[in-house]
């Protein structure tokens, strides 16, 4: 994918490009001043973009929203000879018993035989996160283990 970088003076810098099946194109605004912008446009028209200014939250949301998608994808791809194998991902929720709370303490492999093998913040992979990760709201868990084994660990992550 050839993303298009641009400088904006005195602004900060537009990353965007194109999208296969419509005649638009996708990308963000990085603010010099740390915030972002969702931008969409029309292929050949880019100062005719719809600009969508967006929290630090709500831009880590939407990066968890994009990422964990593609690695549980990738994930279960490699488990796919691997019969009774299966890969999820579970949402950390605001309030629930482990936001907040070192990973450790979930005790999932012990209370589930899942694996958390990755979290995904703010778009960004973790793999193989220690008992000491502390889990944050919004963060994705990827877990891996039976289909059984994955209802128990939504379970367990959605406790309030």
């Amino acid at each position: 994918m050839n993303v298009e970088v641009t400088s904006l003076p005195g602004i900060g810098v537009r990353k965007e490009f194109p999208l296969r099946r419509v005649r638009r194109r996708i990308g963000v605004i990085d603010h010099r001043d740390g915030t972002i912008d969702l931008i969409v446009s029309r292929v050949g028209n880019p100062d005719a973009a719809e600009q969508i200014p967006l929290t630090e939250a709500e831009a880590a949301a939407l990066a968890n929203l994009l990422g964990a998608p593609q690695l549980v994808g990738q994930l279960r791809e490699e488990h796919r000879d691997l019969g009774g194998v299966t890969t999820g991902q579970l949402l950390i929720r605001d309030g629930t018993a482990y936001d907040g709370r070192q990973l450790g303490d979930t005790r999932m492999r012990t209370r589930t035989k899942a694996s958390i093998v990755a979290i995904m913040r703010a778009g960004q992979a973790i793999p193989s996160p220690g008992p000491d990760f502390i889990l944050i709201a919004g963060d994705v868990v990827v877990v891996v283990g039976t289909e059984e084994g994955l209802a128990a660990a939504a379970a367990i992550l959605a406790d309030r």
